[in-house]
């Protein structure tokens, strides 16, 4: 009885590990401890958040019937995770972060079905869609937090690349170059081949975005680079040029957006990573495929 309770537990912990680790894409345990470390590194507050946002989106998604395998590989918690990040990160009372984290996750996950299959037929995945929709619908009902959340030990690494290393912590809401890092380690112990493109796509929209005119702060504090990242990994698989096209555009589109004034978040990453799809559908390439663990079903 103890043994089957072990496992029990055992394969409930590596389900939310792997959901975290896919918030860079990668269904993989190892990832996501890497990413709780960063964030325990950064505030326990975002640490705590992503767990909680984990475990109530795949609830949600077992209460639904959604398949087995997907949840196992994270797919069904990752967006949970990272709604309930954006409500730790821009609602500053716990208790209602708590509240409207737990809400927005679950909403992540019942939202997830009907919003993929839209999107399969179109050829595309959903990436943090969904945390993006849910989050925007609750926003503007909220005071926005006007703090960003600050590393409590900042760790210079490699002077000039710090900003580099904070645009990869910032795909997880974290700050600093050394939570940057640890994530950068958590990606490479999936891939070496995926580190090497998040590393290169946030080292190249850093570029970019200074190129037209972000302030040093901005590339400190990771702003400038997560977005890049992001797309790169999304889009490694299908080469140099697709990579290139989508970082430059989801600089763009974040460029751009900057002068709304509101939280774009993954916004940039996501329609660059998607209009990049289509074209090389269009044109007759193989479309960037995700695996069936990286495919939202």
């Amino acid at each position: 009885m103890h043994t089957v309770t072990d496992q029990a537990r055992s394969a409930a912990l590596r389900t939310l590990l792997r959901s975290v680790g896919q918030i860079v894409l990668q269904p993989n345990a190892f990832t996501g401890a890497c990413l709780l470390a960063a964030w325990l590194v950064c505030d326990a507050r975002l640490a705590c958040a992503a767990l909680i946002g984990a475990t109530a989106a795949n609830v949600a998604a077992v209460l639904a019937g959604y398949d087995e395998d997907d949840t196992r590989a994270g797919l069904h918690g990752f967006n949970g995770a990272l709604a309930a990040l954006a409500a730790f990160v821009f609602i500053a009372d716990n208790a209602t972060a708590a509240a409207v984290a737990i809400l927005a996750a679950t909403g992540t996950a019942w939202l997830l079905a009907p919003w993929s299959r839209w999107l399969r037929r179109r050829g595309l995945s959903g990436y943090s869609s969904p945390c993006l929709i849910v989050t925007w619908l609750w926003l503007p009902l909220v005071n926005i937090n006007p703090a960003r959340v600050r590393p409590l030990h900042v760790v210079t690494l490699t002077p000039g690349l710090d900003g580099v290393f904070a645009g990869l912590a910032q795909t997880g809401f974290a700050c600093g170059a050394f939570p940057g890092l640890l994530v950068l380690i958590g990606i490479a112990a999936a891939s070496r081949r995926a580190a090497g493109w998040a590393l290169t796509g946030a080292a190249l929209a850093s570029a970019m975005h200074l190129a037209l005119g972000a302030s040093p702060a901005s590339f400190d504090a990771g702003l400038l680079g997560f977005n890049g990242a992001l797309t790169a990994l999304a889009l490694g698989r299908s080469g140099w040029r697709a990579v290139a096209g989508g970082v430059l555009l989801a600089v763009v589109l974040q460029w751009l957006a900057g002068y709304s004034g509101l939280p774009v978040m993954t916004a940039p990453f996501v329609i660059a990573t998607w209009c990049v799809q289509r074209a090389w559908q269009s044109s007759g390439h193989p479309a960037n495929a995700r695996n069936k663990t990286d495919s939202l079903s």
